[in-house]
């Protein structure tokens, strides 16, 4: 069962080739003869999916037709779920039990799906390899000597060697897509807005948005369908029609038009990634799509601007876990200052505390026009770049990440080579666009991911475009080999 992508799962729950109790045993027994390999889940809920799928079987046997009934999924550490330890991947939130579901989980469960655990992911989203979590590092299932990207690579390598259907990430600055693309799966961040964050553990909050890392573009669109939708509770959530983004998936592609960036394809670029690249780009040609050079001359300042803005906004947020109002608490403290310091200082990791201290920089008395507001009037001129050119084509494509996965501990000593690992993938949370990495290929046989970009609310045409692409190309599935 585990070579049946999500959607073929759902077919054979309603065929009643199987059912729901027995693909979720068959998950749980993957997660324990290879999880130990990977690393990839902090916890596995494995009563309660039982417990899950049970009650799925007894509502199809009733009639209940929600098409992604029974269907196992991995969820990201990083979503509250009633009853259930959500630890960011934190020592700061190493026994927190969270009261209450998060708009997405709640979501699952009214749609029938089983959640299998949570996954590990870069402690509180802040990372490109997964290799801060206080749980360890996750390793990748094409080379387990590499990472598997981050933030969202527990989920990652859990989707790529098949230990579930599918998983859920979140992106602030790529933690779908570069995990995605260094893992050979698909993955997409929806339109700022279009995921509900209530309960969804807040990083920065004007870029993170939660979305689904699946086997296919198809899968993908079923999960959207779930997810997507306006929450009262979430003031970021927009208020827009349901959307089924399934329903263009075999539209044709003749005569869409997709830009290339010019400056997405130099220095930095390794060269092996650059022509599978192209090679993904010619295909979309056979398939009938027009291929443009364009220019967005802005984005090369993405990276200094993330790196105001997405720390200003973590020293805010993670202010609360202070070990009186959340978090971790020191044993035996002194006085106040001794409880908030040692509290804070063992509970956070040196990746967390290095970009609160810069956020709390920018932020302070004398600094804030300096840097944040300098930094917010780049990310207008970023999203101006993107303006223009979708006035030009209907899609961007690029490279997702500037090369395959890099050894663990390559590059956790330069902090700015890291943080380049999304260089291509930033600026479209600047922006609030849409985005999506589909597998195009493999480089010395680590996978390649290819970036695409679309308009705001552009997930349909998205989808599209990938789905077509998966008809006529093999590279999504393909399977690490240790975890066949």
């Amino acid at each position: 069962m585990h070579h049946l992508s999500l959607a073929e799962l759902a077919r054979g729950l309603v065929r009643g080739d199987f059912s729901s109790t027995d693909l979720t045993r068959a998950c749980l027994q993957r997660i324990e003869a290879h999880d130990p390999k990977l690393n990839s889940f902090i916890t596995v809920t494995a009563e309660r999916a039982l417990k899950q799928a049970a009650e799925a079987d007894a509502r199809r046997r009733t009639g209940d037709i929600a098409p992604l009934n029974g269907v196992p999924y991995a969820h990201k550490d990083i979503f509250c779920t009633k009853g259930v330890r959500t630890t960011c991947g934190s020592r700061m939130l190493e026994n927190f039990i969270s009261p209450y579901d998060a708009t997405v989980t709640e979501r699952f469960n009214a749609a029938g799906l089983v959640m299998l655990g949570k996954t590990n992911m870069d402690e509180f989203a802040m990372g490109s390899s997964n290799e801060t979590s206080h749980f360890g590092a996750v390793r990748n299932p094409w080379n387990t000597d590499c990472v598997p990207g981050g933030s969202s690579g527990g989920t990652a390598a859990a989707v790529a060697a098949r230990l579930a259907p599918f998983g859920t990430g979140t992106d602030t600055g790529g933690s779908i897509r570069q995990p995605a693309a260094l893992c050979g799966i698909t993955g997409i961040k929806p339109t700022y807005g279009c995921v509900s964050r209530w309960g969804m553990i807040a990083f920065a909050s004007s870029l993170d948005q939660g979305g689904p890392m699946t086997q296919t573009a198809e899968d993908a669109a079923l999960v959207l369908n779930v997810i997507c939708g306006f929450d009262a509770r979430d003031s970021t959530s927009l208020e827009r029609p349901a959307e089924d983004y399934a329903r263009d998936l075999n539209a044709s592609l003749k005569g869409l038009r997709i830009g290339l960036p010019k400056e997405y394809f130099g220095q930095g670029l390794d060269p092996a990634v650059a022509d599978t690249v192209h090679a993904a780009v010619r295909e979309f040609e056979r398939l009938g799509a027009k291929i443009k050079e364009i220019s967005l001359p802005n984005g090369h300042l993405s990276i200094p601007a993330y790196y105001v803005v997405a720390p200003a906004e973590c020293s805010s947020n993670l202010s609360r876990f202070d070990g009186v109002r959340y978090g971790h608490r020191c044993d035996k403290p002194r006085d106040l200052m001794d409880l908030y310091c040692r509290s804070r200082g063992e509970g956070f990791g040196p990746e967390v505390q290095r970009r609160i201290l810069i956020g709390t920089y920018a932020l302070s008395a004398g600094y804030y026009d300096a840097y944040y507001l300098k930094a917010q009037k780049i990310r207008r001129l970023i999203r101006d770049d993107f303006a223009r050119a979708f006035k030009e084509v209907d899609l961007i494509a690029g490279p997702t990440s500037p090369t395959t996965a890099f050894k663990i501990g390559e590059k956790t000593s330069d902090p700015v080579t890291m943080y380049l690992s999304d260089i291509y993938t930033i600026a479209v949370n600047l922006a609030g666009l849409p985005g999506m990495s589909i597998p195009a290929g493999f480089v010395n046989n680590l996978p390649v991911g290819l970036h695409v970009i679309g308009n705001y609310f552009g997930e349909a045409r998205m989808l599209n475009a990938a789905h077509q692409y998966q008809q006529a190309t093999d590279w999504h599935k393909r399977r690490p080999a240790a975890f066949g």
